[in-house]
């Protein structure tokens, strides 16, 4: 499972909302150089320069959903889920820093609820943003409350 690089996270963020270099150095008190050269992987950030820097970038949940998309699916199959699918905010381009991710699965034979734990958790723990889960069933697309995702609902 390829990692995203933190430069490449923090450039996709900043890159989304049209943010300079310098912007987001004077942000989080840091050199511009110091930004470039996180960008560019020379160096890597601390865990608490780099959560300042993705807060100062307003960092919205769709980028590492994005920047992810690969691991996310490699962790479905290990945790026998398939047909992946992103609903909600992200799918429109209203998330924010604030969003959690909306993910559609379906369960492959033998899956648990164990998996479900598992694969959320572990979204979760690569993206940096609270995960939603919803099962597809054969019920799902008649439910009054949850049968738009179905319809809404795009590939990751």
């Amino acid at each position: 499972m390829a990692l995203v690089s933190p430069g490449s996270l923090i450039r996709a963020a900043r890159d989304d909302i049209a943010m300079s270099l310098e912007d987001l150095a004077v942000g989080v008190s840091i050199s511009t150089e110091a930004v470039r050269q996180y960008e560019e992987d020379v160096v890597c950030p601390s865990p608490q320069v780099l959560a300042l820097m993705l807060t100062a970038a307003r960092l919205r949940s769709s980028i590492p959903l994005a920047l992810h998309a690969r691991s996310i699916l490699a962790l479905a199959e290990r945790y026998r889920l398939t047909d992946v699918r992103v609903f909600g905010s992200a799918v429109h381009g209203r998330d924010t820093e604030r969003s959690d991710i909306d993910l559609l699965v379906s369960l492959a034979p033998g899956a648990t609820l164990f998996d479900l734990g598992g694969f959320a958790h572990e979204v979760e723990q690569l993206t940096g943003f609270p995960v939603d889960l919803l099962v597809e069933d054969h019920d799902l697309a008649h439910d009054p409350n949850f049968g738009h995702v179905v319809d809404d609902a795009v590939r990751l």
